[in-house]
Parts: C-alpha cells; structure tokens; sequence
C-alpha cells in the first residue's frame, strides 16, 4: 500500500511572494513550494517534500547504475589530506577546498571528488585481473567552497552527487565501461524527464583521453554549448575546435612600421589606421606558473581565460599586471607584438595561420607594423583554440553558423586512463603472470542539480510541474472545503493509497479553497484531483497540472484511471 500524506500533518509552508534573495525560477519555486529551506550561504535543508523529489531522482539512479553492474559504496567526507597531496589536487582546488584539523593537529579536507579514495579501495581490494572489470558507485554528499553560492540547490558549497568509478586492465575495457556509463546516463535522463544534450567537454585537470557533458537547457545554466542546426554536433565552448588552414602569404610585402601615437588597444588602433579590428593581432600576456606567455588571437575577438586555463591544466594562469613589465625592455605594454618575442612562449589561437597577415605591435612605444606574417616574421610555439565562441562561428564538422545556448551541467563523463592509478601504484597481477596497470573511469551526475534542472525545464507560471517518475506524489487530493467534501477527499485518498498510488491530500481545515488550489499549482504533483462541488453525487474534478484539461469522474473511475 503507497503513502497517503495530510496537508493537515505534512511540514510545509507555502509563500506567496518570491524570497528576496532568489535569482533563478527553481530558487523561487522550491522555496515558495516549501521543498528547501536556506541554512546558509550555498547550504540548503531538505524538506519532506523536496525529500522526496531528491529521493525518487536517486532511485532512478541507483535502479540504471546496478542495471549495468554497479556496486554502491559509501565513502566518508571526511577525508585525509595526504591522498589528495599525493595526486596534487590539494593545492589544485585552492580556495574551493574545505580544509581542517583535528584536536591534534591532524589535516584533513571535505570532500570535493573521490577519485583517490575509490583508487585505494580497489588497490586495497583487488590484486588479479580475475577481480576486474569492476563499476564502484556511491551518492554522497560533497564539499566545495564556493566564493559566490547562487541558484539555490543549483550551486551550493555542499551539494549531492552520485559518482562512479570504472576500472579495468585495458583501453579496449575502458571504452566498454564508458559506453556503459553513457547508456545508463541516457535512460537515467530520459526517466527522469530532463532535456538534455551530450556535449564534447574538455577533462581539463581530471585528465584522461575522453571527456563528454550532459546539459540541460535553462536559461538560468552557468554553462555554454554550441550546437549545430545542421548537424549532430554539440560542444561545451571549452572544447570548440578551429581548424588550423595555412594559407599562401607569398604575395605580402615585407613587414613596415607604422607610427601609431597613444594607440594602446585595438579599439584606439583600428580607429587611427581606419582598419576593422579582425586585421590587427591582438596579444594577451598571462603568467602560467609564473611564466610570461604571450596568446594571439584575431583582434575582434576576445581570449577565453576559462578555455586557456582548461588546455594548460593543472598549470595556473593568471593575467599579468604592471609590475610583471618592470625590467622587461623586450615587452612595450599596448604595443607587443609575435617578431622578436624571443624570450617569451607565443601561443596562438588556429585562426592565427601560418601564412596571415596581421597589424599588430611593434614591440616600441607607440608603434605598431603591418604586413607581420606568421611564419615568415614569427613563430607559434603551441596552437591552442582559446577564443570565446561567438553565435555563428562555423561547425567543425560541417561549417554551418554554430548556436550558443545556456545549460546546466547535470552530469560528467571521463575517460581517465592511469592517472591515478600511476599516483597510488594501483596494479592488478595480468593473464601473463605479471604486474598490469588498471585503467579508470570517472562518472558523475548531481542528483541535486537534477532537482533545480527539472525545476528550471518544467516549471510554468503556475509553479512547479514535476514528472511522474520524480514527483513527491502521484496525485493531489483537494478537499474544497466543506465537511462533506472533506470526507469525500479522505475517501477517495485512502482508496488510491491501497490500489498503489502515492497520494497527498489536502483535508487542511479553515484554508479557503482559492489558498488549496493555489497551493496544489505551486506544488506540482501531476494530477489534481478535486472534491468539490458535485461531492454529494460522488462525483470529482481530474485536472492534469501540466496541460490544464479537466474532467469530471465518479470516484470509481478516477480510481481505476489513476491506478491503471
């Protein structure tokens, strides 16, 4: 027999007004629908209600995760520091770590990730090939120290997440185990109700040869992805290629100086030469691990410091200041340009091609040169694609105008290879009798993202609007008032309850029923079933929330409809 829950004993209050803090419609609505309440700063309660959304998301999860041979673990969150020094992301996580001691001086962290931990179990656990392939899986919550918690659930400093692990003795079993991962995160999705895309994503400083996204579109999505209205393509905008195409640049003439007074940006340079600001070479200075490194991109666009600092991963990159061009003859702040830089790396952006011709600085106070051609007047030491994608940059695979949308990022897959496996020495004995190193995978999904993604996708101007798989109850029982109609609803609730259905039914006394059925759309259960007027003929009002149709059903029939 399911549940049949009483407004009249359920812990819920409902606001009429949005909080004042909220920014985003799931922050709004969870919170007027009485399912989060705020703790803190990015530390948020679970409600009954929204306990039971959270819940029915991580059973989804849990029933397509042991679907494919995954096997639940809990691991704690309190962890010690020395794993995470091992593999270098203590000091990689920087400020997002959550770090203390205990009362004798011990150090330890909160957990943002679990790789490490889940590679110990295994080197710990497993010794043979014979032990492998095996899928380690846990929900659990985790730790970041978010600088600017915002969203709601949907960005918080403790939040909760399934991840899993594969791990295997070939590249060939890796594969496998990804594919694995992607298929369950497709049906796991498609369950759940969320639209979604999988994008091509960058693994960044999780390393590994293989990394794919699956974003949700909202509007409220602190992530871009282009796709391609033409084609299959989709990509988060880190991991947007530009084909590299040299071009014949036989035909410039020698490089010529030009005198370009007070002429510091490619704003002021373009205006004085009357030329667009795609003819003029734009260079970035930056520090990566301290290092001055100068980046070229096409004048009229701009570099991404999030895709840059993506490709030097784990490496640090920060923009210069002043003080880095004190004792620096070789670097005119405004006028640097790629010919003579021989002291400092140039990393370039592909459409900086061997064989184009740029304006760009002269390396002298306010001087810049025309007809600079790459690689005849200078060199790229490393091409690295770190322009910030624009609506209409062409498809790689098919040329075609890109769109840009925004997402959020509801789960991630790695093909992590032997990263940690290196860290931690984790070898299994092989078939031949000899030490074989273990591959990985990592795989994560938010389950409590999930909640804020289908608030955010769902959600109307009503309230919320949950799926069936995911939603608290199956259906919303709501007595219009009177007594009559007020036994009729406990009636018709109790029978739904022992046919299977989850019921919550609103038997709230001395609340109008305009508050009820308010409250019912606030709330967002699929159905809504009203005990009103025609109570007396044993008569009642089915209204599906997300469509708004109505009908009129004796209770026999809304019974049978809504348990079938």
């Amino acid at each position: 027999m399911a549940q049949v829950q009483r407004m009249s004993r359920l812990m819920v209050k409902t606001l009429r007004d949005d909080p004042a803090d909220a920014e985003t419609l799931n922050h709004k609505l969870l919170v007027r629908a009485g399912y989060v309440r705020r703790t803190a700063a990015g530390i948020w309660t679970w409600l009954p209600l929204g306990k039971k959304v959270y819940e029915n998301i991580a059973r989804v999860v849990r029933e397509e995760m042991d679907a494919i041979g995954g096997q639940e673990v809990l691991l704690p969150a309190l962890l010690p520091k020395e794993p995470y020094e091992a593999s270098g992301r203590y000091e990689e996580y920087g400020d997002l770590l959550f770090r203390l001691k205990d009362r004798k001086g011990a150090e330890y962290l909160l957990g943002p990730t679990h790789e490490e931990i889940f590679t110990q179990v295994v080197k710990d656990q497993c010794s043979s090939y014979k032990d492998l392939p095996v899928i380690l899986y846990q929900i659990q919550t985790k730790y970041r120290d978010e600088a600017r918690p915002r969203a709601g659930v949907l960005r918080g400093r403790e939040f909760q997440m399934k991840d899993s692990y594969s791990f295997d003795t070939t590249d060939e079993g890796l594969a496998e185990s990804y594919a694995l991962h992607r298929g369950a995160y497709q049906r796991i999705f498609e369950r759940l109700g969320l639209d979604y895309r999988i994008v091509s994503a960058v693994a960044g400083a999780m390393g590994g040869s293989k990394s794919e996204e699956f974003l949700a579109p909202a509007p409220a999505g602190e992530d871009t992805f282009v796709d391609c209205p033409a084609c299959d393509y989709a990509a988060n905008t880190e991991a947007v290629t530009f084909a590299l195409a040299p071009v014949d640049g036989s035909a410039h003439g020698p490089a010529e100086e030009l005198d370009t007074p007070d002429t510091p940006t490619i704003e002021t340079l373009a205006e004085h030469l009357g030329v667009p600001a795609s003819a003029t070479l734009k260079n970035l200075l930056v520090k990566v691990d301290g290092e001055i490194v100068a980046v070229g991109v096409p004048g009229d666009r701009e570099v991404d410091l999030g895709k840059l600092g993506e490709h030097l991963a784990p490496a640090e990159v920060e923009l210069v200041t002043a003080e880095d061009f004190e004792g620096r003859d070789d670097l005119v702040r405004g006028y640097v340009g790629p010919q003579g830089l021989d002291k400092v790396r140039y990393i370039a952006d592909p459409r900086i091609a061997p064989g184009t011709a740029w304006i760009t600085g002269a390396n002298k106070q306010d001087t810049h040169a025309k007809n600079v051609v790459c690689g005849r007047d200078f060199e790229v030491d490393d091409y690295l694609d770190v322009v910030v994608v624009e609506e209409g940059d062409p498809c790689p695979n098919c040329g075609t105008g890109l769109k840009l949308d925004r997402a959020i990022e509801i789960g991630h897959i790695f093909q992590l290879g032997r990263k940690y496996a290196d860290t931690f020495q984790l070898d299994v004995l092989g078939k031949e009798g000899k030490p074989v190193r273990v591959t990985m995978g990592s795989y994560g999904i938010g389950v409590s993202r999930a909640v804020a993604a289908l608030a955010e996708q769902t959600a109307d101007d009503k309230g919320l609007c949950w799926p069936k798989e995911v939603a608290p109850a199956d259906v919303h029982v709501v007595a219009a008032g009177k007594a009559l109609q007020t036994e009729l609803a406990l009636d018709v609730a109790e029978q739904l309850g022992a046919a299977g259905a989850r019921v919550l039914v609103d038997d709230r006394a001395g609340v109008s029923p305009g508050v009820k059925f308010t409250d019912a759309e606030l709330i967002g259960i699929p159905q809504i079933l009203v005990a009103g007027r025609r109570s007396a003929e044993g008569v009642v009002e089915l209204k599906d929330r997300r469509t708004g149709e109505r009908e009129e059903l004796t209770v026999a029939e809304a019974v049978a409809r809504l348990t079938a």
